[in-house]
Formats: C-alpha cells, structure tokens, sequence
C-alpha cells in the first residue's frame, strides 16, 4: 500500500509520525508512507491517518488500494460528522469578510455595523478581527437554531426520513442554514462581504482514489453536501460506462483502417483520370479527382458501414446509461437518507428558523412575463443562429480566396483547410458567447421572479443549456445536414456575397462533420481543463505570501490555547487568521459553480452522442477527458477554491431531464446522419441497383465504379495553358441538361426509408431497454420499506 499525503507542515502530527515510525518520509509539505506489505502495518498507517492528520488544518490524502481507503473514508465520515463541540478546538459556522472603514460616520462603516446587529439579534455570535486593509467577521451559530431545524425537519412531509432529525447537526448543514440565514438578513452592507467557510481541522480533507471508486462519496457528502456528492457519482458513473462505447468506438476506427490501402472506393480516387469542375468563378483552375486521395482515405475512416451498427450502440447506450444511473443513484441516495427530499421545504424550514413570522413566497405565473421571456429566448436563438450563418459565410468567403494562394498546400487543401479555420473560429465564438449566454440566462430568471432558488436553479439550467446547445451544435447541423446540397449545379450556383456556396468532395460530406467536431471537442475540453485549473492554482501561488507570515509568527507563538490537544479551546487571533487568509485568498465559488462543472459533461455527453456516427473516437477522447477531469475538479475543489456551500438533495436535478432529451435526439440526428450526410445509403443503392453485381458482372468488385457514378458532367470551355478544358465532373445525381436523374430519386427515397426505420428501430430498443431496467433496486425498494416501518415502530412507542 502507497499512501501520499499533502499536510500543513507547521501541526504537530508530521513530528509524531516521523519519530514513531519508520515508514513515514517527510518532504516539504508532502508526506510519504512507504509501500506496506503487512496487514498489522496497513491498520496502523490507516489508524494514525485518521487519529493525527485529520488533525492537520489542510490534508489530502491518496491511498491506491480499495481497502485501504474504505478504512479511510469511514474515519473521515467519523470526523466530518462530529459537531464542532466535539471537535479538537472550536470552529466557526460562517465567516465574513468587508473592507476596513476608517471613518465609523461613513455609510459603509453604518451599514456593515447593522448588519452585524441585525444577526447579533438572531443570536449569531460574530467575532471581528481586523487586518491589515480587511475586517473577518466569524459567525457561530445558537444550538438552538438547530434543534428547531432538526425539530421541523421531524414533523415535515418529505424530509423527516433524512439522518439529521436526529442526533448532532453536521458542519456541513450549519454552513447550508447560516448562508441562507444571512441571504435573508435584509441589510446592505454597502461593500462587498466576500463569504469563505471556515472548518478550521478539516478544511480541505477528502480521500480519493486513483481508480474511479465509490469510495470518495460519502466522505465528499459529509463535507461538500449531498449536490457535490452525486456529481462526482454521476461522473463516475458516466466515465465507467464509456469504457465499452470508446472500445467500441476504437474498434469500429481500426476497422476502417484495416482497409485503408485495399478499398476500390480510395482506388478509385486515387487512381483516378476525371477532371473536377473549379471550386469558384475567379481564377480557381479545374483540378484532378486523384489530387485528393489522402481526403478519401481519412473518409473512409469515419464513412464505413461499421458506423451504422455503432450509432445504433450508442443509441441505445445512452438509454442503459440512464437507467443504469437512476438504479446507480437510488442505491446512495437511499444510503444517505434523502431519497423523498424535498429542496423547496427545506426553503420553507430555514425561512421559519430565519424568521418565525416569515410569509411564504406565493405561486406566481404570469402570462404577459411567460410571454416577454419567449419572445427574448427566441430572439437569443435567433441570434445564435445568425452566428453560424456568419461562421458560414466565412467559410464560403474564406475556400475560393484560399483557392488563389500562392501557396501550393493550401491551394490544393482550400477546402478541408476552410473547414478548420471555420471549427477554430467556431470556438472562439462559442467562448465569448457561453458568457453572453449566462448573463442573459440570469436576466430572464429575474424576469421570472420564481419563488425558490431551486426553482431558480431548474429555470437558469433550461435556458442556459439551450443557448449552449444551439451555440455549439448549429454549425454542426449546417455541415452535417445542408452542406453541399443547397449549393445548385453549374450554371445555377447559389450564392453568398457573390460567393458559391461549398461543395462536399467525391468522397462525402462526412469528413466535414468529422474535421468541425474533433476540432471543436479537442480544443473546448483541452483548453477549458487548462484554464480551469491553471488560474486559481496560479492564483493561489501568488496569494500565499500573507498566510505564512502568519504561520511563522504562530509557530514561536508559547499560549496554550494555539497548542493544546485536550478538550475545546479557542485558538488565538493569528490562528484564526491564518486559516480565514488561506480560504480568503483561493478562487471564489459561487452557486453555480457546480453547474458549470455540470454543464461542461452534459456537452460533452452531446458530442459523444448525437453526431457520433460521424466521430466514432468521440467515446475514447471523452473517456481520456473524463480521467483527468475527475482529478482535476477534486483538486481544484479541495485545493483551489473556496469550499462551496453544501447543498443537500437526492438527484442532479433538471439535468436527468436534459440527458434523456439529448439521448431522444441523439437517435435522431444520428439516423440522419447516416442516412443523409453518410455516403452508406447511396452506396447500398449502387451495390443492389447499378453497380457490377446488379448487373451479373463476374470477377469485379461491387462497388467498382461507384465514385464515377456519383458525379455529373458539365460543358464549359476551359482554357488552361497547356491545354483547353471542355468538359468537367462535378458531384451530383443529374443529367447533360442538369436535370435530376431518376438515381437521384430513388437513392432520396431510400434515405428517408432507412432513416424512419432507423428511428423507429432504435426508439423501440430504447424502449424495451428502459422497461428491462427498473429505476429502483429491489434491495433498496426493501431497506426504505424496513426503515419505514422502523421509524413509525419508534414513534409509536
């Protein structure tokens, strides 16, 4: 067994493992238990873990065996549910921090000290402590206000099953009851009161393990609230269920692979004589079909018919996903006891503790407010849609110019090169837009005015994710389903600025989508991880500086009251200080926090399903992301930011909802995508209806001559230097007089059959997959009916 764990340097727990044992090693501010081969050894090293580091300030700590660290979660779980009158030294609920006011007659300066008054008044004890330019406020909270929590809690509807109506009230729950107490303390207190948390022996201790196990969870619910908890089992779970699909995925890519050299299609291509009609009007020469082999290749990767059976898996996958999650959470959320809770009467209970006399927030609904928030949501879509109309314009611009180029590359890879300036452009766009799109979520949820934050919540997810979704994906849609089949025939362009609109090449339209997303997804979830990271950890190196100053002073500093290990004491205003700096000085968090982290893998669960016929390595790339981005998150939320207000509920809310709509989708953009934008449906025509084996051709390839057969011819005179050009092939189902060709018809035909089938197929299965998997486990329908009946045997005693 390896153990690592980063520790406050200065406690006194690093001195007492260093000379009691010999497996320990000390390095700065990591500590390294040696590996541990005996089983009295691994209690031991488990045993003084929880006894001594946990009693650090700041702890984190790794363990690489499953046993290990179950032995460690349940001493965790036993720290983090004491109350703070059980623990090594006295903790504040809340803390508090303005700027310092000189003049007491200021404005600022009056409306801090009634705000102050005003929670004195609810019997909030606050401890000020001045330093430097900054006033902390420390808040501790009466045993009262809880016990009428807890009390209410019992005669409530839906949330007397919870474990806290009964027994001591976890520091997890204070911190949620004093920061709703304090957002309804009506005071302004004119500056900003930055709000941090102060759990002054565990302020950053969760266990973790390199492997995705469930044995981070409980620990992480008792410290980060129930929310926290069940985003990290949900993305566990997700990142466990892409296994399959990216070795799926993978497999489906090497079979494509494994004919790359032997295909006729890329023969065809490559091998090819046929002159291709200009790409534009100005100065674009006609060019050679066999110029673009290497573009037909990288086709052929993603346009097999192995993509067809795995957009039917991933369809569905996505159903089993679902499902399986719902069994997946009702095992823990049963586990922890919130598995009726209720977030709007937990509102109603902290407003009574708040207020006794407080009124409810009445059920509102307006019709005139119902209509002025659809009619800007509809505008805002319209917007985001001009957007990709724009990214489309740009392409169109950006081919035919890149087609004059000196420079023989990109002149010969206009096109494919036009596709990826267009996908870089894309994310930029969508940066800039994911923040229009937040302020303007939150601007209709205050038109709203809805009468709990959960509801709040619910409503800004809805609209966000929308914007988001339409952000991304719109540009998508255009490649996928209208490129190349809006753009007319020779002699009757449609165009743009005076600009034609793109052509797809010979080969399909597929490698389009396929460049656009791998783009779009390498870039948004490499980047976004980066910067994620990188800015509160640069932000917390460079912010250090004060809070050990005050470590070194602390450390010569002889009052007991900062060293004593017995009983509850009171640290002294530099230990205090110490911890609030640290917490001050980390990346802030807000309510929303979890929601981006939220947000950011429901987009990717969009990109892994909805075009993944088009990016079959979309699974394994989203499989790569996630096992860095389970770290990453846990770092940053245990090491980086301010600990977030834990939240208590059972699911993860409107997103379940969100998820099953984008797995309805997903199975329809994916039946179009292969039976639209795929080249599958009119190669099964050919094979069956024009090709050589339709016709009793011997000792020939089915699909010889499929790429001919696919392109048209046009009469122009083209005068080139060495020669003059009077016919030229362009890719479409029409005649000398550009009619459309009865091939035409019958390949739109078989297109629309397969993709209705297709459709229906799948939704079916889906179906049939969700009624195979109940939501509920019938152990756990059993243990609530056994801990009902229970609690109503003690009652009734």
């Amino acid at each position: 067994m390896n153990i690592f764990c980063t520790i406050d340097p200065s406690t006194s727990s690093v001195g007492k493992l260093q000379r009691g044992h010999q497996w320990v090693s000390y390095f700065g501010d990591v500590i390294f238990l040696h590996s541990l081969k005996s089983v009295s050894h691994r209690s031991e090293a488990v045993l003084h873990l929880s006894s001594s580091l946990l009693q650090a300030r700041d702890c984190c700590c790794v363990f690489t065996d499953h046993a290990d660290c179950a032995a460690g979660q349940r001493a965790v779980e036993q720290m983090l549910k004491q109350p703070p009158t059980a623990q090594h030294s006295r903790t504040f609920d809340y803390v508090l921090v303005a700027d310092k006011v000189d003049d007491e007659m200021d404005q600022k300066s009056q409306r801090q000290k009634a705000f102050v008054e005003q929670l004195e008044k609810k019997n909030i004890t606050v401890t000020k402590i001045v330093h430097d330019d900054k006033v902390f406020f420390g808040l501790r909270a009466p045993r009262e206000m809880f016990e009428d929590y807890q009390y209410l809690l019992k005669v409530s509807d839906s949330c007397n099953w919870c474990g806290d109506v009964r027994g001591a009230v976890t520091q997890a729950t204070r911190i949620r009851i004093i920061h709703f107490i304090l957002h309804q303390t009506f005071i302004n207190t004119g500056g900003d009161l930055i709000i941090i948390l102060s759990d002054h022996h565990c302020c950053n201790c969760i266990f973790g393990c390199f492997t995705v196990s469930t044995c981070v969870f409980s620990p992480c619910r008792y410290y980060f609230g129930e929310k926290v908890a069940l985003y990290y089992l949900w993305l566990g779970w997700y990142t466990k269920l892409l296994v399959p699909a990216a070795v799926l995925g993978v497999v489906v890519f090497l079979y494509g692979l494994a004919f790359f050299n032997t295909s006729p299609l890329i023969k065809e291509v490559c091998q090819s004589n046929i002159t291709m009609c200009p790409r534009c009007d100005k100065r674009c020469p006609p060019w050679q079909l066999s110029d673009t082999c290497l573009y037909a290749k990288v086709s052929h990767l993603f346009d097999n018919e192995g993509t067809v059976a795995f957009a039917m898996f991933m369809a569905i996958w996505a159903t089993l996903f679902l499902e399986l999650w719902k069994r997946h959470r009702a095992r823990y959320v049963s586990k922890w006891k919130v598995y009726d809770w209720c977030e709007e009467e937990e509102e109603l209970i902290m407003e009574i503790v708040s207020d006794p006399f407080c009124k409810p927030k009445q059920f509102r609904h307006s019709y005139l407010r119902s209509t002025v928030v659809l009619i800007l949501v509809t505008l805002m879509l319209m917007l985001i849609i001009g957007l990709a109309h724009a990214l489309v314009v740009f392409r169109v611009v950006a081919a035919p110019l890149m087609s004059e180029c000196q420079w023989e590359f990109l002149r010969d890879h206009a096109n494919p090169v036009a596709v990826m300036f267009g996908a870089v452009l894309h994310y930029l766009t969508i940066q800039i837009m994911t923040r229009v799109n937040r302020w303007v979520s939150l601007k209709l949820c205050h038109i709203e005015k809805l009468n709990s934050f959960a509801a709040t919540e619910r409503s800004f997810t809805v609209k966000m994710f929308t914007f988001q979704f339409f952000t991304l994906f719109s540009s998508l849609f255009y490649v996928a389903f209208f490129l190349g089949r809006i753009n007319g025939s020779p002699g009757n362009y449609v165009r743009i600025a005076g600009f034609r609109l793109e052509e797809c090449h010979p080969s399909g339209c597929l490698t389009d989508l396929f460049i656009q997303m791998a783009v779009i997804m390498l870039l948004k979830q490499t980047l976004n991880n980066i910067f994620e990271f990188i800015v509160p950890w640069l932000k917390n190196c460079l912010s250090r500086n004060t809070a050990k100053k005050l470590e070194r002073k602390c450390g010569y500093c002889y009052r007991k009251a900062c060293r004593d290990e017995q009983g509850r004491v009171e640290p002294c205003d530099i230990c205090k200080l110490r911890d609030w700096l640290r917490n001050y000085h980390l990346a802030n968090t807000d309510a929303f926090s979890l929601f981006n982290e939220f947000l950011e893998m429901v987009i990717q669960f969009s990109f892994t399903t909805i075009f993944v016929a088009a990016f079959p390595l979309a699974p394994f790339l989203a499989l790569i992301n996630n096992i860095f981005e389970i770290r990453l998150d846990a770092i940053k939320m245990v090491r980086l930011e301010r600990r977030m207000i834990p939240r208590k509920t059972n699911d993860i809310g409107v997103w379940t909802k969100v998820l099953e709509a984008i797995g309805v989708l997903a199975v329809i953009a994916n039946g179009l995508v292969i039976g639209v934008t795929s080249d599958f449906i009119p190669r099964l025509v050919y094979r069956y209806r024009y090709g050589p084996c339709a016709t009793g051709a011997a000792h020939t390839h089915c699909m010889q001559g499929y790429i001919n057969d696919t392109l048209s011819t046009a009469f122009m005179k083209l005068t080139e230097p060495d020669r003059v050009i009077t016919q030229c092939s362009y890719r479409d189902y029409r005649n000398e007089d550009y009619t459309l060709t009865s091939q035409f018809w019958l390949v739109l035909a078989v297109r629309f059959a397969f993709v209705i089938l297709f459709e229906h197929v799948v939704v079916v299965c889906k179906f049939i997959a969700a009624w195979f998997v109940p939501n509920n486990p019938i152990q756990v329908k059993n243990d609530r009916l056994h801990d009902k009946l229970a609690r109503l045997k003690e009652e009734f005693r």
